[in-house]
Formats: C-alpha cells, structure tokens, sequence
C-alpha cells in the first residue's frame, strides 16, 4: 500500500487499535525454522521489469510507455538476479488488481477509473485472488499458466518466490470470477442491512450510497465511458484504512474496501483469543488450536487463498498493512500455511513497534519490516539530521526479535535512496546498506533498479518523481540500462553503474556465505566514540560466530576521509578467545583494505583509514 496516505486512514481506524495488547517478554521457546544462512529478498515491479520502452510519458498508455511481461523473466534474467546474491524474489502486483483496460473479451469486467488510481492502478486494490493480472501475460487468456510457468522457472533458477495478499481490503469491484468449486465470493452472503455482523464480510454505511471522493480529474481528464462522477455502491462500504463516510476523502484508500474480521465497529473482539501462553508455542499448536473454533467467514476465505496459492508452488507472502488485521487471525492463517510448508517466508508490514512481538510471537510471522527503527535512523543519518551511535541502541533493544526485523532502504512504497530525497546519490547510499545487511541475523532485502542507483525521478502521471510508481505504465531507466532489451547483461550502464552494482554483488554474495552475520553482535561505538579522532559519521561494530570474526567499520560522511586507532574492548576480546598478539584484518568487499590488528594486555586495536562513503567489513586472520 502506498503510504503517502497512510497517516489519514491508520487515524481513521478503530480496527487498528483494536489489535494491541500489552508488549510481551522475550519468548525462551527455539526459533522454528531459524535460518542458517543470510536470506536476501529481491524485491521486483513485476509490470515494470521487463519493459523497455523508454518513452515515460506521463499518463501514458501501455501504447506509448510500454509493459513487461512474467515471460521477460527468462533464464538468464533469473539466472543474473540469482548470481547478484539472492536467495527470494518477491514478484510485486501479481493477483488481479483493478486496473483501466479493457479486457472484456477474456470476461473481465471493465473497472471504473474513478476509483481506480492511476492507469495502471495500484497492486493492492486486488480484484479476484484465485487469477492474475491480465496486463501481465502475453496472452491474457492463459495468464495464470504464464504464472506457473514462472514459478517452475524461479525454481529451476534456485530462487524461492512470494507475492501479496492484502487481507485488510479489496477492490471496490471485486469479481471472484475464477473461485475454485464451492468458494463464495465476497460478500456473496453478506447482510447488507446491518453496519456490522460477525460474518459478513464488509462493514456497511446502512441507506447511504457510496459517493465518488473529491479527487483530481482520472485519467488526467481523458474520456472515459464509464467516467460518470457515479459509482454503483448500494449501501456504501466502509473504506479499506476504515473511513467510515460514504465519500471518502481523496487522501483515503477510496479504491478498496474494509475486510471485516469479526472486530466489532467499537473495536471489540467477536472471535475466539488466544489463550496466555501461546506467544512461547509452536505453529503447530496454533494450528490444533484453531481446528475446533468457530472463526469469521473472512477468515476462512484469506486461508483458502493463501493455500491455493501454495499449492501453486509459491513458497511465502508478504502481507500488506498487517497490523490492520488482528493477529489472531494472523494466527489461524499462517499456522495453517506452515503445516502445507513448514519452511513458507511470511513477511508482514507492521510500522506500530509496540505490536513486533505480538505479531511475531502470537501471529506467528516470520518477518517484519524493519522500518521505523533501522531505515528511519540510517535515512535520518545520511540526511543529516542524527548521529548513527543510536544505531547501536536499536539493536540492543529489539535483541530478542532482531532476527525477524527485515532491514531494507528501497521498496515501492518509500523514495528511491538514490533520490535527492534521500541520499543524494547511489554512492552516499553505500555505507547504509553495508549497515543494513550486516548490523543483524536478519532477512535483507533489495528493490529492483537499487543495484544499479536508480533514482526513480519520472513523472509518471498519477505517481511523481522520487519513487517509481506503482500505479502507471512507466520505465525504469536505470534497470532498463542494466536489462540491456532483454540480454541482462549490463551493456548500457556506465561505469559507476557498472561499479554499484559490483558492490551490491560483493556485499550480497559475502552476506548469504558468513557465518559471523548469523551469530551475534556487540556495538564497539561507544569506547571508540571517546576517541576525538573518531569522527561523527564513523560507525562500528563487530559480528562473530565460532568459525568468524567480523570487524566492520562505516564512513557516512561523502566528503571526509577519516583516521584513527579503533578500540576492540576487552570484554570482546574475551569471547573471541584471542590471545595478545598481532593479527592480520582483511577486508571482505574487496580484500583490498588490510590492516594490523594488536591484542596487548586484553584489548584490541588497530589503525584505520577510511573514506568518504567507504566501508570495511574486516575478517580477524
């Protein structure tokens, strides 16, 4: 979901906070299926990957601007994001959205651009779960086929694969014209009567119809049959962020619908809870749990379509908005998911730190987004308005989850780190993402373009520069340099392209391969920021396991080139075992770096010099 106009709708809804509870302690209980090795995720526009149309008009047609398809996927394509040091590709806007094209001659209903945004209409309006978006497939007739066809090829290439599901809403114009035998469509047995009852699957505005919002023109006032400053909604739904007015406002999410979960318009629960105790057991015992209960209608529909989707071959999702949904649904969907696929990647967006561990631990999530935490301190350190020393303290405080708080600094809902809103440049974007997939055990995950310093700077009609629309038929220049029409090769990127994307290639590779990443951490930041050499934008740690020791060190400044003695503390030096004497550091990146490291009398040091915007991850020898 884009979160531009989040802030509104989370105001607006009661639901929200209707799923908090008190924080948790810490669970003893052992990680289910906890990683070995580094996992990093490859984020992918999947309607944007493949175009190589470079024309980027605004508003443009698929005509004008162009469209990729699931088959631009190939071999080799999969084969070079695979070498790059991936190990998911998370395909974005698969399921069928609404969307402004006319598709009727595969018997898909036209939807009505007024509450469709944009043209190409947004990945989370979605409009029948069980088949895909028609504007993917060379031949929309066999889209669905084109798709497994996909995930056979992800496979064959080594990768594992997720996609949405966007439980808290749904297109205003939901059609489930590809239901398997015996699914009914939402709201197919709804009492449209009542604002509320358990199973029913929306909430109503009882005698009121649904308005049109107060929006900008659709389709940058281009002619439109079905633009009409009408809507047939009868009684109006509930908004899907939970405005509760028959027009929404503009800024709310006027395209979709509120799923209702059994939470009562006051905020109370009409569902079974789960008893004390289960924030410490086993999916599988989530699972028992729930075989005996009696759960809301919209429950049973979402874990239909998560175990169709399974079956499919898909091996994870990533929810959107999950702290929308209460987490003991999260709870009864996700267990039922890990008994078909005990190693499923469950990746949530949750932005409330105060529910992290209620959704990992009760709504049995793999993964967050590490996003109010970790990626609003390192945006706020390269913009300059924070010190990275409270990176150290984020850490130290979610120790007990940091595991399952995916780090990133791209995705399709924040601006391009390569954007002046952000770093600047792709090269002042380095140090935060050596931070980003080595300060914890976590999953890392890379939007598609970052590679290669894309900056996302197109107007592409409904969205502007800074973030590469999610909702426009658009190009994405840099990636189409790299995408080089179709051989994937990099032929038409510069040399600083060519550079960038070297750099993501070491760092990923190193990331999934080092133990020391996998086991535990320890801020030096704090007795090194002692010394007056050290200077502001310097940022340290160490990593280690039994078999590696990890010195690494970050330069946030793009101007400064930095000297000093960095301090190993003693306590440190005590649980690597190292005795007095000199060592050899090496560093991973490019093994090109190589310093001295001395133990004298229990505690470490060594001499560094480091430039702007450069990082060391330094191996002990």
């Amino acid at each position: 979901m884009n979160k531009r106009i989040f802030v509104a709708g989370m105001a607006a809804s009661v639901l929200f906070s209707a799923c908090k509870t008190k924080d948790l302690k810490m669970s003893t209980a052992k990680e289910e299926n906890a990683s070995t090795n580094k996992v990093v995720v490859y984020q992918v526009f999947t309607r944007l990957f493949g175009n190589k149309n470079t024309t980027n008009k605004p508003w443009g047609t698929i005509e004008e601007n162009g469209l990729g398809k699931f088959n631009d996927f190939t071999d080799k394509a999969l084969h070079e994001i695979k070498d790059l040091g991936v190990t998911y590709i998370w395909y974005t806007g698969v399921p069928h959205h609404a969307l402004v094209r006319d598709y009727t001659a595969f018997g898909i209903s036209n939807d009505d651009p007024e509450v469709v945004k944009g043209r190409a209409g947004s990945p989370y309006a979605v409009k029948d779960y069980y088949n895909v978006n028609p504007d993917l497939a060379e031949d929309p007739a066999n889209r669905l086929q084109e798709f497994e066809a996909l995930i056979a090829r992800t496979h064959k290439a080594g990768l594992k694969l997720i996609i949405d599901i966007v439980p808290n809403h749904i297109a205003r114009k939901y059609e489930g014209k590809n239901n398997p035998e015996g699914v009914r469509d939402f709201g197919a047995d709804d009492d449209v009567s009542v604002e509320y009852k358990r199973d029913n699957n929306f909430y109503y505005i009882p005698n009121s119809p649904f308005e049109i919002p107060d929006n900008d023109v659709p389709l940058n006032g281009e002619k439109n049959p079905l633009i009409d400053g009408k809507f047939a909604e009868n009684p109006a739904k509930w908004t899907g962020n939970g405005s509760r007015k028959a027009k929404p406002d503009q800024n709310d999410w006027y395209e979709t619908v509120k799923v209702n979960y059994g939470v009562r318009p006051d905020g109370s629960k009409d569902f079974p809870e789960l008893p004390a105790g289960y924030d410490q057991k086993s999916y599988k015992e989530h699972f028992v749990f729930w075989q005996d209960k009696d759960v809301p209608s919209s429950w049973k529909k979402f874990k239909d379509i998560a175990l169709y989707w399974t079956a499919k071959g898909v091996d994870g999702f990533r929810y959107d908005m999950a702290e929308m949904v209460p987490y003991e649904f999260w709870s009864y969907m996700n267990s039922a998911i890990k008994m078909k696929n005990p190693d499923a990647f469950l990746l949530a967006e949750v932005y409330n730190p105060n529910e992290y561990r209620n959704y990992i631990r009760l709504g049995k999530m793999d993964y967050l987004y590490d996003k109010v935490e970790t990626y609003d301190k390192l945006k706020d350190v390269i913009r300059g308005k924070s010190s990275p020393d409270g990176l150290s303290d984020i850490q130290n405080r979610m120790s007990d989850i940091e595991h399952h708080m995916l780090h990133f600094l791209d995705n399709h809902d924040e601006q391009r780190l390569a954007s002046s809103e952000f770093a600047g440049t792709p090269e002042r974007g380095k140090p935060l993402m050596v931070v980003s997939a080595t300060i914890s055990t976590s999953p890392t995950m890379i939007y598609f373009g970052q590679e290669v310093g894309e900056a996302g700077n197109e107007d592409a009609g409904f969205g502007k520069r800074s973030r590469t629309s999610i909702f426009d038929y658009i190009g994405v220049p840099n990636h189409q340099k790299w995408m080089n029409d179709g051989k994937f090769d990099g032929g038409k990127l510069s040399d600083s392209e060519k550079n960038l994307r070297d750099f993501y290639k070491r760092l990923l590779n190193f990331s999934i391969k080092s133990s020391a990443l996998m086991g535990s951490f320890q801020e030096i930041q704090s007795v090194n920021r002692q010394n007056n050499s050290y200077d502001e934008l310097i940022y340290s740690y160490v990593r280690w396991s039994e078999k590696q020791k990890l010195i690494i060190i970050t330069n946030f400044s793009s101007e400064k080139t930095s000297e000093f003695e960095l301090k190993v503390p003693a306590d440190v030096i005590s649980k690597w075992k190292l005795k007095d004497g000199s060592y050899v550091l090496v560093d991973k990146l490019y093994s090109k770096s190589k310093t001295y490291f001395t133990v004298k009398n229990g505690e470490g040091t060594a001499l560094v010099k480091i430039g702007p915007s450069e990082s060391f991850i330094y191996e002990v020898n």
